[in-house]
């Protein structure tokens, strides 16, 4: 399945723990949607927040989302990993 990466620009109150609990609600409803959440990475102090996604598309990828925590990202990308 292809890669994405989704960024949220700004999310209001951020802390570790917001985070990771919007993270593991994601994992809770991902398999209905046929997408697998990877990682995550953040910023406390800007509120940016980056998701490594494996998904059929980048709407499977927004649904979990919406279905999770209603956060929508600001951007979804096709990413490729490095060697």
């Amino acid at each position: 399945m292809p890669l994405f990466m989704d960024v949220h620009e700004h999310v209001d109150g951020l802390t570790a723990d917001a985070v990771a609990g919007a993270h593991q609600r994601d994992l809770e409803v991902q398999e209905g949607h046929g997408v697998r959440y990877l990682r995550y990475w953040f910023d406390e102090g800007s509120g940016k927040v980056f998701c490594l996604v494996d998904a059929p598309d980048a709407a499977a990828a927004a649904a979990v989302h919406q279905e999770a925590h209603g956060l929508l990202a600001d951007s979804i990308t096709p990413v490729q990993e490095g060697t």
